[in-house]
């Protein structure tokens, strides 16, 4: 890595600013800065490679290579760019969402969530869950659907879960009462045997997101939105018990999103959210 790659400070952060502020009038451009400084303020590294960089810089050739620093740099010389990008591309999609949201991405309540975000950003394995991450942040300005406690537990989900989980609960959400066994065959193809690995993987996905309320088995309700119970079959003979456990892949009971699921889905897998939600039309933080 040659010395012009690493821009020392001043140029680093003149360059965010000028990606994600350019033609913007000054009331604007103070208010993504806001938004930003605290994406950047809420990853710890960040001081340390601005700082690393410009000392980087004053080093002779000859120490520079295979140097301990020279390698940590350069590691995180991507991941800079990026974090650029995606906040480059937040501070666009906040463009389609208009001036109605200037209140909202200036408020404490919205950029405590910004840091929280960032911090799973800054931890996240894969660039879906990145990506996951910025839709939240995005969508979190312009629609108020649940409230900001909520989102955060939205943003534990991101951390704790796995991109196999993800796949479930698209599966789930494009194919509502979709069984194991649907959900399955969608995803990965041919069953497996029940005494397999990937059998017993495939239990704990769907436990974890079952214990986790993000998905159910399907229920009747009433009126009143409460779930109904299931009557017990009445046959004449006497039932004999099976001689085997029920399959990891069942194909008789469906499987549907949790209310908290379908607004997770609202949030993290939708691209942009582009209406604005009046207060009324959902809780608030």
């Amino acid at each position: 890595m040659s010395s012009d790659q690493l821009p020392d400070d001043r140029v680093i952060v003149e360059r965010l600013r000028q990606e994600l502020a350019k033609t913007e009038p000054s009331r604007r451009r103070r208010i993504i800065e806001k938004f930003v400084l605290a994406a950047l303020g809420s990853i710890p590294w960040i001081g340390g490679f601005l700082s690393a960089a410009y000392d980087y810089k004053a080093e002779e050739d000859t120490l520079r290579q295979d140097s301990l620093q020279t390698q940590w740099l350069e590691e995180h010389q991507g991941k800079i760019a990026s974090l650029r990008e995606t906040l480059a591309e937040i501070e666009r999609r906040f463009e389609a969402l208009g001036s109605a949201i200037e209140d909202r991405i200036q408020s404490e309540e919205y950029l405590g969530l910004v840091r929280k975000a960032f911090r799973a950003w800054d931890e996240a394995d894969t660039q879906e869950k990145r990506r996951y991450i910025a839709n939240l942040v995005t969508n979190a300005a312009g629609t108020r659907v649940c409230s900001d406690d909520v989102l955060r537990l939205f943003i534990d989900w991101l951390e704790l879960y796995h991109e196999a989980h993800f796949a479930v609960i698209r599966e789930i959400y494009q194919y509502p009462g979709s069984t194991r066994f649907d959900i399955w065959s969608a995803i990965y193809g041919d069953t497996p045997r029940e005494d397999s690995a990937e059998a017993d993987l495939y239990k704990l996905l769907i436990r974890d997101l079952s214990t986790g309320g993000v998905i159910r088995q399907e229920r009747d309700t009433n009126s009143m939105g409460q779930f109904m119970r299931k009557r017990p079959q009445k046959t004449g003979a006497r039932r004999v018990a099976p001689s085997t456990m029920e399959s990891a892949f069942e194909d008789t009971k469906p499987y549907v999103l949790t209310e908290m699921g379908k607004q997770f889905v609202h949030y993290t897998m939708n691209e942009v959210v582009t209406r604005i939600e009046s207060d009324s039309d959902g809780p608030l933080a």
